[in-house]
């Protein structure tokens, strides 16, 4: 029903309005998730504002946009709880530190090994919890859930609904919102939907007098400038022993949820960035963030498809929506403040019908089992923990599910030569998951005093194999046979050294095998 219409035309004009519809969800985002992460509702601010501009300048996908995201505040809230803002200020440098040096090792094109699978249960893993976030907005504040005394009390889900007339004003709001944005685009293009939707919202509040909650009920948003802030926490082997653990999870989870948003956004707009980039970019920001008392953040997929969505192409839409919030900050904010929640929650709950992949449904029955179990699975975990577990767990399970399959592909065809020599054909890779099969299929015993083991339509992958063949040519050794194995490259030729006197390798006929340079960015 609902889908993103893209507009192709980059623009000067479309960057600035959808940067100005970007900020507004930024605002309470923002400070949902710095309340989150137990610190003041500025301290997310200022770091929306920082992450984002500077990512949105120096990143490598432009039009995608970053800030302080609920990812990261769970992690930082243990942290803050237990030492204090101030060294959470001195996670955020590391994890930028962390975070620039991963982009300089160019580690950002490992993200090609996340499987289809994995991002498919990533992003509908964050659009239930894009979901689940809004419903935080239906309750009665300091309200005891509906599930209260269950192990589900004080989650996302344990909301303490609004009643009567309260509920049913929200959610008119929200539906009208939502009909806004859908139906609009028909009749015009001229402005992103979004941003008149929640124009229109906002003046119905107004003009009709309508009781429901606002942007100023949640936090005050008002202040200054960031101001530099060198952290006041002990400089010392205890303080690094202390933040280092959070700040190399909270990179890794940055770097994560970052390059995935980033590959989405590749998907949807049929460009490319540039995943090192990247990864230099948001190590930069939260560096910098972290000294001018900022949380830290990473890419967020519910405000980069709102950018998307509103024709946001360029880097100037990342730069415009941080500029934009931080005048909201400075002088706008008694009007920002006014803005009904109810806009904000029809424009998010936009973006997560737009986000979830419901060809999944579709596909769930036709795709291998496997791929079915880790797309579920990856959407749970990111909905139970967070991202980067899900996307770990997806990976190793889909490297256990190939790792099976694959060691059944492992062919051994056995002849002799016009030498009388037993020359055995190995088709398949050779590697931990099919050592026991390759080992099956030989007869030291049987065979001619002359054994040679063809590798030219197979592979050594990992020490598993090496061990495998060790093995085997001390079973030849044994029984008095001599072994031989050709066409083996030249990393598995150096990798054979340590058998030593077990195995002859012959290395005229061994091919050259040449890996391609990766000159991503």
């Amino acid at each position: 029903m609902f889908e993103f219409r893209i507009n192709q035309v980059m623009s000067l004009k479309n960057d600035l309005f959808s940067g100005l519809t970007v900020a507004l969800a930024l605002v309470p985002e923002a400070v949902a998730f710095a309340f989150v992460a137990g610190v003041d509702p500025l301290v997310g601010l200022y770091a929306a504002f920082m992450v984002g501009l500077i990512t949105a300048c120096i990143g490598g996908r432009p039009g995608m946009i970053s800030g302080a995201t609920g990812a990261l505040a769970v992690v930082m809230v243990s942290l803050v709880a237990e030492h204090g803002v101030e060294y959470l200020f001195f996670a955020v440098i590391l994890m930028g530190l962390i975070q620039i040096t991963a982009g300089l090792l160019k580690l950002g094109k490992f993200i090609r090994i996340v499987p289809y699978p994995v991002m498919l249960g990533f992003v509908n893993g964050l659009a239930i919890v894009i979901f689940l976030a809004q419903l935080r907005q239906f309750g009665e504040a300091g309200e005891s859930g509906w599930l209260s005394g269950t192990f589900l009390e004080d989650s996302i889900i344990d909301v303490a609904w609004l009643q009567g007339s309260d509920l049913h004003l929200l959610l008119g709001l929200v539906l009208f919102t939502m009909l806004i944005i859908h139906y609009l685009p028909r009749l015009t293009s001229a402005l992103p939907a979004s941003l008149v939707a929640i124009a229109s919202v906002t003046g119905l509040v107004w003009w009709f007098g309508l009781d429901t909650k606002v942007v100023g009920d949640v936090a005050s948003i008002s202040g200054g400038l960031p101001q530099f802030h060198f952290p006041s926490a002990p400089l010392s082997i205890e303080t690094l022993l202390i933040i280092l653990p959070y700040s190399i999870i909270l990179a890794a989870i940055g770097l994560i949820e970052s390059l995935l948003t980033l590959r989405l956004i590749d998907e949807i707009t049929e460009t490319r960035g540039h995943g090192n980039q990247e990864c230099i970019g948001q190590g930069v920001a939260n560096t910098v963030t972290g000294f001018f008392g900022g949380m830290g953040g990473c890419a967020m997929i519910g405000q980069s498809m709102i950018n998307v969505n509103s024709g946001g192409r360029g880097r100037f839409s990342g730069i415009s929506a941080a500029l934009f919030l931080l005048l909201f900050i400075l002088i706008a904010s008694p009007l920002i403040e006014q803005i009904p929640l109810a806009a904000l929650i029809g424009v998010m709950f936009i973006v997560v019908i737009s986000t979830f992949e419901w060809s999944s449904f579709r596909i769930i029955g036709k795709v291998p089992l496997s791929d079915a179990l880790i797309l579920i699975t990856v959407s749970a975990v990111t909905v139970a923990t967070d991202l980067a577990v899900a996307v770990v767990v997806g990976v190793i399970i889909s490297a256990l599910v190939f790792s099976w399959e694959h060691a059944k592909y492992i062919r051994i065809e056995s002849k002799e030569d016009h030498k009388g020599s037993t020359v055995y054909a190995v088709t398949g890779p050779l590697f931990f998951g099919s050592v026991a099969s390759f080992l099956e299929r030989f007869d030291p015993k049987k065979d001619n005093d002359d054994v040679v083991i063809d590798f030219a339509r197979s592979r050594v992958a990992d020490h598993s194999g090496l061990e495998a063949i060790d093995s085997l040519a001390e079973r030849y050794v044994n029984a008095g046979k001599k072994l031989h194995l050709v066409h083996l490259s030249q990393d598995c030729r150096r990798l054979l050294k340590r058998a030593g006197n077990l195995v002859e390798v012959n290395v005229i006929e061994d091919p050259k095998y040449f890996v391609a340079k990766d000159n991503a960015s």
